[in-house]
C-alpha cells in the first residue's frame, strides 16, 4: 500500500514520509521534464497533475529495486540531489524539490526544480527515510557482521558487531539490552561446535550467521567448577566433573584452570580414587583434555601419581571406561618423558597389555595397542628385540591377525597405525644384519657359507675332503662357489656391500633350510644352463635382498601418519625371509620366462620389482595369496603393460599431434580445476597431530557451492558425513593470503626437521590467512599421497594461482591422450607426416584472366 500527501509511503525498500504527492506521467505536468524512468508496469488511470494515480484494484506501490546508500532517518534537503552508492542503483540520483521558502509541509505550488526528475516523476515537499521497509538489503560495512546471541530464559537479541569496537563494549551493550550489570562477570561463547570463549584473539572466527550464547566470565566459571571438586556430595562432584569435560578444550578456559592448581586438584581426585567409576573417568578426561593444551609439561608430573594410574590399568576388575583413559594417559607419558617411561615400563607387564588386546572392546584394545608401540619406541634396540620376541612367543602375532585385523567389527585408523608401527618396529630388527659386513675371520660365518654349498652339491653324508688333497678340494669349493652365483671365488667378497650385508646371507640360508628341494632344483637347474642363460643364485638373493629393504622400508623412522601395513606380514612368523623365499622363485620364473642371459641381469631386476611392487601394493591377507597373485602377474603381462605405454607416448611425439594437443591444453587444464574444485566441496576427514603424539582427532573441512568460503569443524570418529549447514567455522577465500606446503607449514616447523618428520612433510599443507591485524594458518595432514594432491591443486586454483602437482600432470596426459584419440579416430590407419607439406613457389607470371572473346570449338 501506498499514500499520498504527508502519508508513509514504502519505495525501493525504505519506509518513506514525503510531504507531497507524486506524479507518474511520462512528462511531469510540474516541472515540465522527462521522467528518466518509465510509469509502473501496471496501467494507471487518471494520471494528471495533483491528481493520485489509482488503477481498478486495490492501490499498491510500484515496485523497484532497492536502494542501499539511504539510512533510516537521513533527511534530504530541499533541491539537492542525493546519489544512492552501491548495489544495482549506483548512481541514480533522488531529488527532493519544494518552495525554497519552506522547509517542511506542503507547498502551494513548488518552484521550477533544480534538476531533471531522477525517479519518474517530481516529490514536491521534502521527504525523509523513517526505517527499513521489509526485504530492504544494505551492504554492512567489512567489519560488521551480523550475528544472534542468545541467553538462557530470554529472548534472542540479533545484533550487527562492530568487529573494530572492544570486545568490553561489545559485552556491556548485550548485558545492557538485557538489564543485565557487572557485564565484566559475562563472557560471549560459541553456541555451536565446541563452546569456545571469544576472546581478542579469535574474534575473527566470528562471521555472519553465527550464534553465540552470553554465560559466566572463564575466570569465574572455572573458580566455582573449580569449587565444585570440593563438593561434599558425590553427585555435586560428578556435576562439576562433566561441566570441565565440556569446557577443558577451550585454551581460555584451561588456563583459568589451570592458573588455579585446576590439575593439582584433579590429580587429588585421580590419587585418592575413592569413586573408581564415572567421577574418576571423567577426572582422567579432564586432566588429559588440560594437558593436550601444551601449558604443562608431561615430565612434571610425580612418580605416586603416575604409579597410581598404572595401579588402574593393572587392576582386574575396572571400571571399562576408566582403563581406555589411563591408558591413554600412559602412552603421553611415554612418549614425552623417557624417565616416566622408564617407570613405565618397569611397572606395566607385557601380560598385562596381552589381556587388555584380548578383551572384545575396540577402543581399550586401540589404547593397549598403543601403549604397547610407545613402549617399543621409547625401548633400546636390545630391549625391544627382547620385548618383541616374548611378545611373539606368547602369540600375539596369531591375536592380531585373527581377532583384530580379521574382526567383524571395521578397523579404526588409529589401530591401523598402531599395527604399521608394529611392523615397522619388527621389520626394523633387520636392519643390524643389514648394516653389518661379512668378517672373513669369522668361522662362524665361514661355516654357514659351507652349509649353504654343501646343501646345494653335496649329498646328505658325503663330504668334499674324501680322497682328495687340499689344493684340490680348496678348487673344487672355488668352482662350486662359482656354479652357486658368487661373482668371486670367495663369497666373502660378495658379502662385504652394506646394504644388505649379513641379511642376503640369513635369507640364502634360511631357503636353503625351508625350501631345500627348490633350493637344490633351483642350484643345479641353472648350473645345467649353457654359462651365458644361467641365473646367478647368491648374485641374484644379494640383489633381491636390497630390493625387499627397499620396498618395505626396512631401517626407515617410523611415520607418524602412515597406516599402510601389510596383514601378511601378521600371518606368520619370519615373514621376511618367507617373502624373500617367494621372491627367489619369482625371479627364476622371471628369468626362464625372459630367456634372460648374465647381461640381462639388471632388466630382469627391474621387472621383479615392478611384480613385487604391483603384489604389494593390493595388500594380500596371506602369503599364499601373495604367492598367486605375483605368480598371475607375469613377464608377458609386465610386457604388455610396458608396450601399451611406450606405444601411447610415440603416438603423441608427431608434431601435428603436439600442436593438437597444445591447443587442447588450455581446455582440458579448465575441465581440471573444476574437478579439483568439486572435490573440495565434497570435503574430507582430516586428522589433528600433536606436537607431542599422534591424536585420535578427526576434523572435517569442505569448500562452499559459491567457492567463496571454506567450512571446517571438529567431528566425533564413526560418525557420518556432516553437512557443510552444520560445520562451525567458515574461513573467507578471500582473507586467505597463500597456501603453504611441506617444511614451510608451521606445523611442520615446529616438529623439528629430522627424519621421524619426512613422511609428515610430504603430506602437510597450511592456508595462511588474515586473522584481524595478525596473520595465522589452518593447518592439513593429508590421508594420502593423492588427496594431498588433490587438495593442493584445488587450493592453488581457488587462489588463481598454476596447479603444479604430479597428480595434475598424469590426469592432464591421459585426459590429453584420450581426447587426442578421439581426434584422431577418423585417421586410424592413415599415416601422419611429421611436417605439413611444403608450400610450392609461386607461378612466374599471374595472367590467368580469361579471354571471353574466344570462342569454343
Amino acid at each position: 500500500m501506498w499514500f499520498f500527501g504527508a502519508l508513509p509511503w514504502d519505495y525501493a525498500g525504505l519506509r518513506v514520509e514525503l510531504g507531497g504527492s507524486p506524479c507518474w506521467n511520462r512528462r511531469c505536468g510540474s516541472c515540465r521534464q522527462p521522467a528518466s524512468l518509465p510509469p509502473p508496469a501496471t496501467p494507471w488511470r487518471g494520471a494528471g497533475q495533483g491528481r493520485p494515480l489509482r488503477r481498478g484494484g486495490p492501490e499498491q506501490a510500484p515496485s523497484y529495486p532497492p536502494a542501499p546508500g539511504l539510512q533510516p532517518g537521513t533527511r534530504i534537503p530541499l533541491g539537492r540531489p542525493q546519489r544512492l552508492a552501491g548495489g544495482e542503483n549506483l548512481g541514480r540520483e533522488v531529488l527532493a524539490t519544494g518552495t525554497k521558502s519552506r522547509a517542511e509541509g506542503h507547498p502551494r505550488r513548488p518552484q521550477r526544480p533544480l534538476t531533471r526528475c531522477a525517479l519518474g516523476g517530481r516529490w514536491h515537499g521534502p521527504w525523509k527515510v523513517l526505517a527499513p521497509a521489509a526485504g530492504w538489503t544494505m551492504a554492512p560495512p567489512r567489519n560488521v557482521v551480523k550475528i544472534a546471541v542468545q541467553m538462557r530464559d530470554a529472548i534472542p537479541q540479533l545484533i550487527q558487531l562492530d568487529q573494530a569496537k572492544p570486545l568490553a563494549t561489545v559485552l556491556k551493550e548485550v548485558c545492557d539490552a538485557w538489564s543485565l550489570t557487572h557485564s565484566e562477570r559475562f563472557a560471549l561463547q560459541f553456541a555451536d561446535g565446541h563452546r569456545r570463549y571469544i576472546t581478542e584473539n579469535n574474534r575473527a572466527e566470528i562471521k555472519n550467521g553465527s550464534i553465540l550464547c552470553l554465560s559466566t566470565a572463564p575466570d569465574l566459571e572455572a573458580e566455582q567448577l573449580l569449587g565444585g571438586l570440593q563438593s561434599a556430595s558425590r553427585e555435586g562432584r560428578r556435576e562439576a566433573l562433566r561441566q570441565l569435560v565440556l569446557l577443558a578444550s577451550d585454551m581460555t578456559f584451561a588456563q583459568e584452570v589451570i592458573s588455579r592448581d585446576g590439575l593439582q586438584r584433579l590429580g587429588t581426585i585421580i590419587e585418592d580414587g575413592d569413586d573408581l567409576g564415572e567421577v574418576l573417568a571423567l577426572g582422567l578426561r579432564v586432566f588429559l583434555e588440560l594437558m593436550e593444551h601444551g601449558m604443562v609439561s608431561w615430565e612434571t608430573l610425580s612418580i605416586p601419581f603416575v604409579r597410581k594410574v598404572v595401579s588402574y590399568v593393572n587392576m582386574n576388575l575396572m571400571d571399562a571406561s576408566v582403563q581406555p583413559l589411563a591408558l591413554g594417559l600412559l602412552e603421553s607419558v611415554t612418549l614425552s618423558s623417557p624417565a616416566l617411561g622408564q617407570l613405565v615400563k618397569s611397572e606395566v607387564p607385557l601380560d598385562r597389555l596381552l589381556v587388555h588386546l584380548q578383551v572384545m572392546n575396540q577402543q581399550l584394545q586401540t589404547k593397549a595397542m598403543a601403549l604397547l608401540t610407545a613402549l617399543l619406541q621409547g625401548a633400546s634396540p636390545a630391549d625391544r628385540k627382547q620385548m618383541l620376541d616374548y611378545l611373539w612367543q606368547r602369540n600375539l602375532r596369531q591375536f592380531i591377525y585373527k581377532n583384530i585385523i580379521h574382526s567383524a567389527a571395521p578397523l579404526g585408523d588409529e589401530m591401523a597405525h598402531h599395527l604399521y608401527v608394529l611392523q615397522a618396529l619388527t621389520l626394523g630388527l633387520l636392519e643390524p644384519r643389514m648394516r653389518t659386513p661379512i668378517d672373513p675371520y669369522s668361522q662362524e660365518q665361514r661355516e654357514q657359507l659351507q652349509a649353504l654349498r654343501q646343501a646345494a652339491f653335496e649329498p646328505e653324508g658325503d663330504s668334499l675332503g674324501t680322497g682328495l688333497s687340499a689344493d684340490r678340494r680348496r678348487s673344487l669349493c672355488a668352482r662350486e662357489f662359482r656354479k652357486l652365483g658368487f661373482s668371486n671365488s670367495n663369497p666373502a667378497q660378495d658379502l662385504e656391500r652394506v646394504p644388505p650385508g649379513l641379511l642376503a646371507l640369513d635369507n640364502m640360508l634360511y631357503f636353503s633350510r625351508h625350501a631345500p628341494s627348490a633350493y637344490s632344483r633351483f642350484v643345479l637347474e641353472n648350473s645345467s644352463r649353457e654359462d651365458k642363460h644361467e641365473c646367478p643364485f647368491a648374485r641374484s638373493s644379494i640383489q633381491l635382498t636390497v630390493l625387499l629393504c627397499e620396498l618395505l622400508r626396512v631401517g626407515e623412522p617410523c611415520s607418524e601418519t602412515a597406516q599402510d601395513f601389510s596383514p601378511m606380514f601378521f600371518s606368520q612368523d619370519q615373514s621376511f625371509h618367507e617373502l624373500f623365499c617367494v621372491a627367489i622363485q619369482l625371479l627364476n620364473k622371471t628369468w626362464k620366462e625372459m630367456r634372460a642371459t648374465q647381461e640381462d641381469f639388471d632388466k630382469v631386476m627391474q621387472v621383479v620389482r615392478e611384480q613385487l611392487a604391483r603384489t604389494l601394493a593390493l595388500k594380500p591377507t596371506s602369503l599364499e595369496l601373495f604367492r598367486t597373485k605375483v605368480n598371475a602377474l607375469t613377464y608377458g603381462e609386465v610386457l604388455r603393460l610396458r608396450q601399451t605405454e611406450r606405444l601411447h607416448q610415440e603416438g603423441t611425439l608427431a608434431p601435428p599431434i603436439l600442436e593438437l594437443r597444445e591447443k587442447l591444453k588450455p581446455e582440458l587444464l579448465d575441465l581440471i580445476r573444476q574437478q579439483r574444485l568439486l572435490r573440495l566441496c565434497e570435503g574430507m576427514l582430516f586428522r589433528k597431530i600433536s606436537s607431542r603424539r599422534r591424536q585420535d582427532k578427526l576434523w572435517f573441512c569442505c569448500l562452499s557451492p559459491n567457492h567463496k568460503v571454506l567450512q571446517y569443524g571438529d567431528v566425533e570418529e564413526g560418525a557420518s558425513q556432516p553437512t557443510p549447514e552444520s560445520l562451525p567455522e567458515q574461513l573467507p577465500v578471500a582473507d586467505i593470503r597463500a597456501l603453504l606446503t611441506g617444511k614451510d607449514c608451521p606445523h611442520v616447523r615446529e616438529k623439528g626437521s629430522g627424519k621421524q618428520n619426512k613422511d609428515l612433510c610430504e603430506l602437510a599443507f597450511s592456508i595462511s590467512y588474515d586473522h584481524g591485524e595478525e596473520e595465522a594458518y589452518l593447518n592439513f595432514i593429508a590421508p594420502s599421497r593423492r588427496d594431498y594432491y588433490l587438495w593442493t591443486d584445488g587450493l592453488s586454483a581457488l587462489l588463481g594461482s598454476p596447479m603444479s602437482s604430479e597428480q595434475t600432470r598424469l590426469d592432464l596426459e591421459q585426459l590429453l591422450t584420450m581426447e587426442t584419440k578421439l581426434r584422431l579416430l577418423e585417421l586410424e590407419n592413415v599415416p601422419i607426416p611429421e611436417r605439413p607439406p611444403p608450400v610450392p613457389p609461386p607461378p612466374t607470371n599471374f595472367n590467368f584472366c580469361y579471354d571471353c572473346s574466344i570462342a569454343e570449338p
